[in-house]
């Protein structure tokens, strides 16, 4: 949900020397690159290190300034490692999706099914093969929704890359029924302008709306012209979800957003959006949309309206994702610096950049601002070859006006971190495995660390599905909150 994000160039593989200048620069500079990598397209680390290294909790905890030793578990006294299944295969991992006792995982083959009704013993329910970069997902009912971001053949789960100059080619959403969670059928595709990189599910009374995120529009690709300013919105009826079909593109950057560099050095111009999140209970929506952070109104989910937007032309790259805290008066915006292939957890790059930024949500109706308070990032410095910056969580909805989440930060692991004082965030848990490798910069660590029913899941790009416990006084209470359905973008009111 959400990613490690690309340009239309690099998704489509027509552009492979643009994108490794690109990325040498963003590399090297902790900027963003012109062409930013994508994990579907990078060199992962080996499945390095012992069974022993991936699983229980005998990890330790790390001594100011430390960085661990390849693949060695590290984590605060107040978290366990309960469990861990390995990846199979090779596909970069990526976001997670709940529902009952089953957990979803995307990757760029397809998608996994988990049984995670006993959270120490997760089992592996069933794998299906369905290639795309970078099958961002959702559940809802019976239906699973999978994003396709990467220019393929057709719309078929055998198809294969083809160049996005090519006006036959595919992508969008792709639509399977998981009645049976071992055998998953896939049933629609709907194709969407740009393709989809993320998507949120906004659930209706009679039918389920799909607010598609996608980016990067070039004269050449005939399915994705500039101007490219807004977003697909997908109406899936749920009676008859082979009937799904785009029902518009609403336009929220009628000025065209962010012009990004040469105006906004650093900043990544804004050519549509990399993520939204609802907040159906309150008919609003927060988009992280590359050089953009926009709040709106969602009470005609056909029809969503720009309320406030806001820019931060000096310290964030790439907004990237969105979350609510409970109360709905505040939002936390994620800068993806770097795209999320560089190493920008360090001393040199600095806590305000790559980090969160909190705003406060303050007015009423359409009179309602984000105003900015301050930024968080972890304060565990990474290694040069560790690709770390902020990426998806979600809340640990502990209630009683506490505002806590839980983080991904790739390969600086997964953070657990209080800001219901919004000028003065503070990480109060985490957990991160050393390096991939000490010796080259390769992609690897938590894509989706996100709380749900009592435990923390994560998605790792390389190692699999890990499961944590938190016990912290501050995070108790979450114990106790339960829901039958957890799709990250699409914010349940937990009370």
């Amino acid at each position: 949900m959400t990613s490690l994000y690309t340009s239309r160039a690099r998704h489509r593989k027509t552009a492979a020397a643009v994108f490794a200048a690109g990325l040498l620069t963003a590399l090297l500079t902790g900027g963003p690159a012109s062409a930013s990598p994508d994990p579907g397209d990078l060199t992962t680390g080996a499945d390095a290190g012992a069974a022993a290294a991936l699983t229980g909790g005998q990890g330790r905890t790390l001594a100011p300034g430390e960085i661990p030793g390849q693949d060695e578990i590290v984590h605060s006294p107040n978290v366990t490692h309960l469990a861990n299944i390995p990846r199979t295969g090779t596909a970069v991992n990526s976001d997670l999706a709940f529902q009952g006792k089953y957990a979803y995982a995307g990757n760029y083959d397809g998608f996994t099914v988990y049984d995670i009704g006993n959270p120490k013993k997760p089992k592996t329910v069933s794998q299906v093969l369905c290639p795309g970069g970078q099958n961002d997902i959702s559940v809802h009912g019976d239906l699973l929704f999978l994003s396709t971001d990467s220019s393929r053949s057709d719309d078929s789960c055998n198809s294969v890359s083809q160049p996005a100059t090519e006006k036959s080619s595919w992508e969008g959403i792709r639509i399977f029924d998981i009645k049976d969670k071992k055998n998953p059928r896939y049933i629609k595709s709907v194709e969407t302008a740009c393709g989809s990189h993320t998507h949120t599910l906004v659930p209706d009374d009679r039918d389920i709306y799909l607010y598609v995120a996608s980016y990067g529009p070039n004269e050449a690709f005939p399915d994705c012209k500039p101007p490219h300013d807004g977003i697909s919105v997908v109406k899936v009826p749920k009676k008859a979800p082979t009937r799904a079909a785009v029902v518009g593109f609403p336009v929220l950057f009628p000025d065209g957003g962010n012009p990004g560099a040469p105006a906004n050095p650093g900043v990544t111009r804004t050519t549509g959006c990399h993520d939204i999140t609802v907040l159906p209970s309150k008919d609003l929506a927060a988009g992280a949309c590359l050089g953009d952070g926009i709040l709106f109104d969602i009470s005609e989910p056909e029809r969503p309206r720009v309320i406030d937007r806001v820019q931060d032309n000096v310290n964030f790259a790439f907004w990237h994702s969105a979350t609510f805290n409970e109360r709905a008066n505040k939002v936390v915006f994620t800068d993806e610096l770097g795209g999320g292939g560089g190493a920008t957890c360090n001393e040199a790059t600095g806590p305000n950049r790559g980090a969160n930024g909190i705003y406060d949500l303050t007015g009423r109706g359409d009179q309602r601002e984000l105003a900015f308070r301050s930024y968080f990032k972890i304060p565990r410095h990474q290694g040069a070859t560790e690709n770390c910056v902020a990426h998806n969580g979600s809340l640990v909805p502990v209630g009683g006006g506490r505002d806590i989440m839980v983080q991904a930060w790739y390969q600086g692991g997964i953070s657990v971190w209080d800001f219901t004082d919004s000028d003065r965030p503070q990480e109060i848990g985490y957990f991160e495995r050393g390096p991939v490798s000490t010796q080259t910069r390769t992609t690897g660590g938590s894509w989706s660390a996100y709380y749900y029913n009592g435990h923390i899941y994560s998605n790792d790009i390389t190692k699999g599905l890990d499961v944590l416990r938190i016990d912290d006084p501050r995070t108790d209470s979450a114990r106790w909150v339960r829901t039958d359905r957890l799709n990250v973008q699409t914010q349940p009111e937990y009370r």
